[in-house]
């Protein structure tokens, strides 16, 4: 049987630092890489590019990743900058035409971390630029292992995550903002005790966001690895 060509939209960072001459570095985290294949699935990391791109590339794959990273920039949903973040606009623009020619192709998301948030932003959401003032739970877990849950996932029911958590679990969490207002286009189906939405939904369109970060844990977790299974099989 064909393997699915997993599609996992990369990052990239200008500098690589003396080891590497200060290259430019086109990349994704291997997290994902070794999930879609233990999975059954075969991964492509598609480099950031010209938007035009958009269409060869998805045309190339049966599913998108939308993978974590640097803040969204509030440009893209019309609000004015308020945190100092790392920010790439041109990661924004490239993933959005990615993100519009899967939905045009009709080809399954896969969002995590800030591909969700990119995701409710393109749809017309927004976000909370800056958590701190809003919850006193740790969503930036850092000394923390990133293996190791941080907080309890509350799902809701009927959602594509209960099925694969149940009611309740605990997850991971490396994130400083998060969904504020979430797109009518998409189904909030998981929360954080205090409120932060941390999964969306989108059944008939096959569009799955988690704002937790299966690729750091699924060596260890089980329900992590059974997402990617979810993902690569039946999404």
């Amino acid at each position: 049987m064909k393997r699915p060509i997993i599609g996992i939209a990369a990052n990239e960072v200008l500098d690589s630092g003396e080891a590497l001459h200060h290259l430019p570095v086109s990349y994704t985290p291997g997290g994902y890489v070794k999930a879609v294949q233990k999975a059954g699935g075969l991964p492509l990391v598609l480099p950031i590019g010209e938007e035009n791109l958009a269409k060869e590339y998805i045309s190339q794959i049966d599913k998108l990743i939308l993978a974590g990273g640097q803040d969204v920039s509030p440009k893209f949903y019309k609000q004015i900058k308020t945190v100092q973040g790392s920010y790439s606009e041109a990661r924004d623009r490239f993933e959005l035409a990615l993100l519009d020619e899967a939905l045009l192709q009709n080809k399954p998301v896969f969002a995590v971390c800030r591909g969700m948030q990119l995701m409710n932003v393109f749809f017309g959401g927004d976000l909370k630029q800056d958590l701190s003032s809003f919850t006193k739970i740790l969503h930036m877990q850092i000394p923390i292992p990133k293996e190791q849950p941080s907080h309890e996932l509350l799902t809701k029911d009927y959602s594509i995550l209960q099925q694969i958590y149940g009611t309740k679990a605990n997850v991971n969490s490396f994130h400083n903002q998060a969904l504020n207002r979430v797109s009518t286009s998409l189904t909030e189906s998981a929360f954080c005790p205090d409120g932060v939405i941390e999964a969306v939904e989108n059944k008939g369109q096959r569009l799955l966001g988690v704002q937790w970060h299966p690729d750091f844990a699924f060596e260890v977790q089980p329900n992590e690895m059974t997402i990617f299974h979810y993902v690569v099989k039946n999404l």
